[in-house]
């Protein structure tokens, strides 16, 4: 029998010639922090030392690492951090965590050959781009990767001492966090789930018994009551056995007969008069849902759901309006038609979930956006008491809005579970992943946009079909009326349903599609109008925060010495775009903080996707005590802990800061009631006295109702939509458990691009982002999302889009190398600034930062592009070929 060497221990082998070498490092010897996501060598995520250099262990033979030393992030830190890890740790240059194992191993092996080739000088961005180049990031936490390679390479992290701002960065920068695809039970069973190969269809003989039959098969679940399938990839049955190779037998072994009938893939198809319909009368119940929230009652012809224009105001005269305008051949009258490709959430982690029964309790294990909520769902679901369901999820590898529900895969592994009485696990593998997780829909939008002869905005008109797959409740076009207030608008939402698998909410559902179309109208009509886009802005946007982001924005450099469009091959641009998000917040959140054995220890059911919710809570805490985050105990992550927030709507740190800060002060009060003998006279550190000595104590608060407005302007954004505002808001709480609170969290972005008008390529050189969220909890860690929520827009404007076999609705780009997602040598330099001011009412001062900070992105990089080459880009992504086709059409013409 063949051996390697792993980590310094001498393993067999096994004669498997199918075996890889991630099958021996994570299954037989359980050393997790090597994480399996595309299989095909794409993403780094997998990557270990054989004899010193790095390989992808997913792709490589375990028989080819026979008489070879195999070295996995787990030995890395094993005695002693290295100063890549100290790096990564100081720099928050990881956010969930899940690619960091592969990095830290890559880059350690960069940094060790630069230190002995090249001393202490610093690499480059492009040299350390380069050699980073195998690695993909979906958080997008490329910027802080660049400084701590940098600065590892050059010495600055030789010492002992490290200061993290992130608490659990040392767990991940090991391998030791555990993710949900890391959790293994005894006995613990794999579990699959048959998916439909068909588009449109009927089964017609579906008999589970021969894969029941087959040996290591525990057990055979069928999934959902309805004989039509509506999407290739809706699942059938599932299948729990002992080992995968076991299970694939099992759905092979599955007997299904189905009967084809008509299918209409995409927006174009879904909305001619004659497409099959997808969802009949008594079956639109079924279809799922686009959006965080509850939706409202619309109208339904054949495929398409819509309008939905509660945000119109003066509909009709805006209409007239643009209809005269039209008629009058206005020049200042701005009309384009924006399309946007769809956006795959591409969580580097995939959708997984891990099932046990102990007896009438259950355990899982989910990478889920909401413990608490999913706890509620599955109690309801399958009608246990709720105090016998536990949902666990210590470390989330990404979400964006995809991991925000029941979903197939929790569905499976509890329904096998409950059937094998013994653990399974669901896990998507990287083609569901990237085919039925979930994704933003592609929309298709119409703008009309009228300035008023004296300057103002007279009239915006915005209608949006959305490609909603066999799902509804999309708002894109909706959004445009909390910005830039005109005379009259009329906005129109509609949903086209197809056969393809329903979207989901992601990261500021709607928003970057709209603001997409709308601030390039903007920027067209300052063009037309001859004033500065910044300019224009400040003078139809009266919103107070949004207002000092313009100062500062019309206030740098690479603003005020932009230049026109140029000539020659390399033409350089700079854009500008506005972005917003609501002020989401979740009632009945409670927060305990507590002394326990002498400790600080906070404790709520929410969970952290890679956002930072325990340094969040640690650092808040530390401060009100004069401690040091580190001195206190997060507790997070478990349904049974008190009630939280979901990870979804930017609403977590709006959800937890306030009664988090409540609770400090009563805990506050009464350690000092129960004190027996004061700190003394002069301490330096008089709570960390007290809190030694102090009785076990324990105060649990709940969110409560934000103040009265203290700032002019700012107002709930629903209050200013009128009556049907207030009824949309009073469904999100009742149906959503989701608050629209006053304020509007914002982003105001200026880029600069660099376009080859030769090949069509866009780099993008410099990003300028100026954020208005309130005050700051963790700068680190905020400066971390708005980073890596702007390389996601990039992503947005320039690389991603699903693409689809337009007959058999087959989804195409299935993998990471064909679906493409910014690398880290796709990273520009980013500047972030926050405006802390304008939430004096929210308790703790703090609202959500992630979805405003990822909305203006695409629409300032096409604002960019046009004036680099004067030539406005419609669709998304800008490919190439779109910006050639665009100029030789200039040309031409």
């Amino acid at each position: 029998m063949s051996t390697t060497t792993v980590n310094g221990r001498v393993e067999s082998l096994p004669d498997d010639p199918d075996a890889l070498l991630i099958d021996i490092v994570r299954d037989r010897l359980e050393l997790t922090g090597t994480k399996l996501v595309c299989g095909a060598g794409v993403c780094g995520a997998c990557t270990v030392l054989v004899d010193g250099a790095p390989v992808a262990s997913c792709l490589m033979p375990a028989h080819a690492a026979a008489g070879k030393s195999v070295t996995t992030v787990e030995a890395i830190g094993a005695s002693g951090l290295h100063p890549v890890q100290k790096a990564f740790m100081a720099h928050d240059a990881l956010q969930c965590g899940f690619c960091t194992p592969g990095f830290i191993v890559e880059a350690t092996a960069f940094c060790d050959n630069w230190r002995a080739t090249r001393g202490t000088a610093v690499p480059s961005r492009e040299e350390i781009g380069a050699a980073l180049s195998g690695h993909l990031c979906r958080c997008g936490a490329y910027d802080g990767i660049f400084r701590a390679v940098a600065d590892a390479c050059a010495g600055r992290f030789d010492g002992d001492h490290v200061t993290a701002p992130r608490i659990e960065a040392r767990d991940k920068v090991t391998g030791a966090a555990k993710y949900t695809v890391d959790i293994h039970h005894d006995d613990q069973l794999e579990g699959l789930i048959l998916r439909s190969r068909e588009a449109h269809a009927r089964i017609t003989t579906l008999d589970l018994a021969p894969a029941r039959a087959l040996p290591g098969v525990a057990a055979v679940s069928l999934l959902g009551d309805d004989r039509i399938v509506r999407y290739v990839g809706e699942p059938i049955a599932a299948v729990a056995a002992k080992d995968r190779k076991s299970a694939l037998a099992a759905l092979a072994a599955i007997k299904l007969t189905s009967e084809r009938l008509p299918a209409v893939v995409g927006l174009d198809a879904g909305r001619k008069d004659d497409a099959p319909v997808v969802f009949d009368k008594a079956s639109r119940k079924r279809a799922g849902n686009v959006s965080e929230a509850a939706g409202g009652p619309a109208p339904w012809k054949q495929n398409i759901r819509g309008p939905t224009a509660v945000f119109s105001t003066r509909a009709k005269k805006a209409r007239n309006w643009v209809d005269e305008a039209r008629q009058a051949n206005s020049k200042l009258l701005v009309e384009a038609t924006f399309r946007t490709a769809t956006q795959q959430h591409a969580c580097l982690e995939p959708h997984a979930a891990v099932a046990r029964f102990d007896g009438d309790r259950l355990t899982l294990h989910a990478s889920t956006q909401q413990v608490f909520h999913l706890k509620e769902q599955i109690a309801k679901r399958y009608k246990l008491d709720h105090d016998k369901v536990r949902v666990i999820a210590d470390h989330v590898g990404g979400g964006f809005g995809s991991k925000a529900s029941l979903g197939t895969e929790t569905i499976a592994a509890i329904e096998l579970a409950r059937a094998a009485k013994a653990p399974v696990r669901v896990a998507y593998d990287r083609q569901e992943e990237l085919s039925v997780a979930g994704y933003r829909p592609a929309a298709e939008l119409k703008v009309a946009l009228l300035p008023s002869d004296q300057g103002g905005l007279k009239a915006l008109s915005v209608t949006a079909h959305a490609d909603t797959g066999a799902a509804t409740n999309s708002t894109i076009a909706g959004l445009a009326r909390l910005i830039y207030p005109a005379e009259a608008k009329d906005l129109s939402d509609f949903d086209v349903i197809s056969n393809l698998p329903p979207g989901a909410a992601f990261r500021g559902p709607g928003g970057p599609p709209m603001a997409f179309a709308v601030e390039q109208a903007i920027d067209e009509a300052a063009l037309r109008l001859n004033v500065d886009p910044i300019a224009l802005r400040k003078k139809w946007d009266p919103d107070p925060n949004r207002q000092r982001l313009y100062d500062w924005a019309s206030g740098l450099e690479i603003w005020s010495n932009r230049k026109p469009a140029q000539d020659g091959r390399y033409r350089r641009g700079i854009g500008v775009a506005t972005g917003y998000w609501l002020y989401l917040w979740q009632p009945k959140v409670k927060v305990e903080v507590a002394v326990k054995g002498g400790r600080i220890v906070a404790s709520t059911a929410t969970q952290d996707i890679g956002t930072g919710t325990r340094s969040v809570l640690a650092d808040t805490i530390a401060r009100e005590f004069d401690l040091e985050p580190g001195e206190i105990d997060v507790r997070i992550g478990d349904s049974s802990l008190p009630e939280g927030p979901g990870s979804g709507g930017s609403r977590v740190t709006a959800s937890v800061m306030p009664p988090t800060l409540q609770a400090v002060r009563k805990l506050k009060a009464a350690m000092l009631e129960q004190a027996t003998r004061k700190p003394a006279p002069g301490s330096n550190a008089p709570w960390r006295e007290l809190i030694a000595r102090s009785p076990d104590i324990a105060v649990v608060e709940t969110r409560g109702e934000d103040g009265k407005n203290t700032a002019p302007g700012i107002r709930s954004p629903l209050r200013e939509v009128g009556l049907m505002g207030m009824v949309f808001g009073w469904m999100m709480r009742r149906f959503s458990n989701i608050a629209v609170g006053a304020g509007v969290p914002s982003s105001v972005q200026v880029i600069e691009v660099e376009v080859d008008t030769w090949l069509g390529h866009v780099r993008v050189l410099n990003v300028h982002t100026g954020i208005a969220v309130g005050r700051i909890a963790s700068p680190a860690l905020a400066r971390s999302q708005a980073c890596g929520a702007v390389i996601q827009g990039l992503g947005y404007a320039l690389y991603e889009a699903r693409e689809l076999d337009p007959t058999s609705g087959d989804v195409l780009t299935a993998g990471m190398e064909d679906y493409r997602i910014p690398g880290i040598a796709d990273t520009p330099e980013i500047d972030v600034h926050f405006d802390e001011a304008g939430f004096d009412h929210v308790l703790g001062n703090s609202v959500g930062i992630g979805e405003a900070s990822t909305v203006p992105t695409s629409a300032a990089v096409a604002n960019a592009i046009h004036n680099a080459i004067g030539v406005r880009l419609t669709e998304i992504p800008i490919r190439p070929d779109r910006i050639v086709a665009a100029l030789k059409g200039r040309n031409a013409a």
